[in-house]
């Protein structure tokens, strides 16, 4: 299993925790002060300014905040990816961000928005800013007029959809890449012959592994693409492709939750893992297996506490 630990400032840490706190979990262990569990990573924030990484995601998550240098040592990166711009966030640019990725269940969504240079003032008004730091609440309260006011595409890729690409040895990377990829056209179709400045992608993969993903796509969108970490803080275009997309998360997950009947819980830790049980022994596999990532390691897990409440 890969470990991998950064050192970093209170400041950093609290940055650490803010972005994973919808997939925060209980653990009692001596100088712990934050931990939290995606589907195939798990991070641990420590009183002593150390964060771990563990798990098969971990160099995929500790990159958000941290390299390696030279001489191995990790160091704390505001940002990684592509080279941006001087002045980049005053540009006309197209921001493509998604969520829902490390939740059991729900689906994931995918958003792309245009803001022109003109509508960048009107966006930043409507109360758009990095999205890991404002509540669910206050983004079903912003997303609407962001809907309104900007051209977007927003695409949703439910668990039925989602499963069935997953079993036929589609990775989640390339699920991604290729609604991202989708989105951005749909946006572009929209607003041509008017052409964005840049197109910026809040970066889950290389670039080289991004178009690979999407060697077999018959239209592919490579001019002016830009990858970059924290996309949502380098120009409000992301900033509200993130909103977007985290709104239509939520409203999936309503929908979920009046259909199983009580509110599903977010992220993929042990109340997850409880809740799964929960819906497998009242409604059975297969309503668990339409409202969830079924290849998450939750389900397993899910599965044991299922036959235990079955014995007693």
């Amino acid at each position: 299993m890969t470990n991998i630990v950064l050192h970093l400032s209170k400041e950093q840490c609290k940055e650490v925790e803010a972005y994973y706190s919808n997939y925060r979990v209980e653990r009692n262990a001596p100088g712990v002060v934050f931990a939290a569990k995606l589907s195939d990573a798990a991070i641990t924030i420590y009183n002593s300014g150390k964060v771990m990484f563990q798990g098969a995601g971990a160099e995929r998550e500790a990159k958000r905040f941290g390299v390696i240098s030279e001489n191995g040592a990790k160091v704390f990166q505001k940002v990684k990816g592509d080279s941006l711009p001087e002045s980049f966030s005053s540009l006309s640019v197209i921001g493509s961000d998604e969520t829902g990725t490390g939740d059991y269940f729900g689906p994931i969504t995918v958003a792309s928005v245009y803001v022109p240079k003109e509508k960048i003032e009107l966006v930043k008004e409507l109360g758009v800013k990095d999205s890991k730091q404002l509540t669910d609440e206050k983004i079903r309260e912003i997303a609407p007029n962001l809907i309104a006011s900007c051209i977007h595409s927003l695409l949703i890729l439910r668990n039925d959809k989602y499963n069935e690409f997953q079993s036929r040895g589609y990775s989640q990377g390339k699920l991604k890449a290729l609604l991202h990829n989708q989105a951005i056209k749909h946006v572009l179709q929209k607003i041509s012959p008017e052409k964005p400045d840049y197109i910026l992608i809040d970066q889950f993969a290389e670039r080289e592994t991004y178009y690979r993903y999407l060697q077999n796509e018959k239209e592919i969108v490579s001019e002016n693409i830009l990858f970059s970490t924290k996309g949502e803080q380098l120009h409000v275009a992301v900033a509200a492709a993130s909103i977007i997309a985290r709104y239509a998360f939520l409203a999936e997950m309503d929908k979920l939750s009046r259909f199983i009947g009580f509110p599903l819980q977010k992220g993929a830790g042990s109340l997850v893992d409880e809740m799964a049980a929960k819906i497998l022994l009242q409604h059975g596999e297969n309503t668990l297996r339409s409202i969830s990532k079924w290849h998450f390691s939750n389900t397993q897990k899910a599965q044991m506490i299922y036959e235990k409440l079955r014995k007693r």
